[in-house]
């Protein structure tokens, strides 16, 4: 018999879950895709990144729930949504299940809030919908080469790993706590920001059947994130380009995004890391109630 899919380990106060059912059709690789919901108002959309899940905005979804309708989308493969086998988890293929949130709950005057690959896909996604997005606020976007892989050594080998052919599904099985702790780590300013309980969380997800095969393929795909910038000039919806000052982006990767995009708006916030939503979610909020 076997083994029931895992719960969720940490509850966000005011949040309910809900899922979004494939839409059955023949060769439909796209899969349920799970979403928290918490608040009321205008929708707020939020899109985590490569190797977390809709848990990651846990401190920002109560800063927000009194002003907005939040939806936290776990995007495909990810979090909780659907293993899908034999899925892309190319740039395209995740933003089809941003999109299918939009449309399937037919969602307007819609801010969406991306967090690092969520932010690359919250552009894109504006780019495709610009009649249902009102604004987009896009942290960290993760479109440049080697991605985490700049974080620390640490992070460079386990994800050349990961990628190398033949041991590299072997590699993308095996995620120690300590070392998942550390890669993530590297992505704070304040180190003390990475909670004990989402580590956790974090690995119970990674333990999932197929897991490992999803990981490896969205380290994969960062090429087509890179290659998504081309799609940011034709984002017709205000845009919002928040950096950590400790950001994994070089400022000549932050240069060129707003020469993409010259009518947005910068924030960079100082001493934060890559995860903005993780130890400066207040910042986020304050954006936020200011475009509420």
């Amino acid at each position: 018999m076997p083994s029931p899919e895992p719960r969720p380990t940490i509850h966000i106060p005011g949040t309910t879950s809900h899922t979004l059912a494939s839409r059955g059709r023949r060769n439909d690789r796209e899969g349920t895709l799970r979403y928290l919901k918490a608040g009321t108002g205008a929708p707020v959309v939020l899109l985590h990144t490569v190797r977390t899940q809709a848990e990651h905005f846990r401190h920002l979804i109560p800063l927000i729930a009194d002003q907005y309708t939040v939806y936290a989308l776990d995007l495909p493969g990810m979090g909780y949504s659907e293993i899908v086998p034999g899925a892309s988890y190319d740039e395209p293929a995740m933003r089809a299940g941003v999109k299918r949130l939009l449309t399937e709950l037919d969602l307007h005057d819609v801010t969406l809030v991306g967090e690092s690959m969520g932010a690359v896909l919250a552009l894109t996604s504006a780019a495709d919908l610009p009649e249902r997005v009102r604004r987009v606020v896009a942290v960290n976007t993760y479109d440049f080469r080697d991605g985490i892989a700049r974080s620390s050594l640490l992070a460079r080998v386990v994800v050349s790993g990961v990628l190398m052919p033949g041991v590299g599904p072997v590699i993308a099985g095996v995620e120690p706590k300590a070392a998942l702790r550390r890669i993530l780590q590297g992505g704070l300013g304040d180190k003390a920001a990475l909670r004990a309980d989402y580590v956790d969380e974090l690995l119970q997800v990674g333990s999932r059947p197929g897991y490992p095969t999803v990981a490896r393929a969205v380290y994969q795909s960062l090429p087509s994130l890179i290659a998504a910038r081309s799609r940011y000039p034709e984002v017709k919806a205000p845009v919002h380009l928040v950096y950590g000052e400790n950001d994994w982006s070089r400022p000549s990767d932050r240069e060129a995004n707003t020469e993409l995009l010259p009518a947005a708006d910068f924030t960079q916030v100082p001493g934060a890391g890559h995860f903005i939503a993780l130890e400066r979610p207040g910042i986020l909020a304050d954006l936020l109630s200011a475009a509420a």
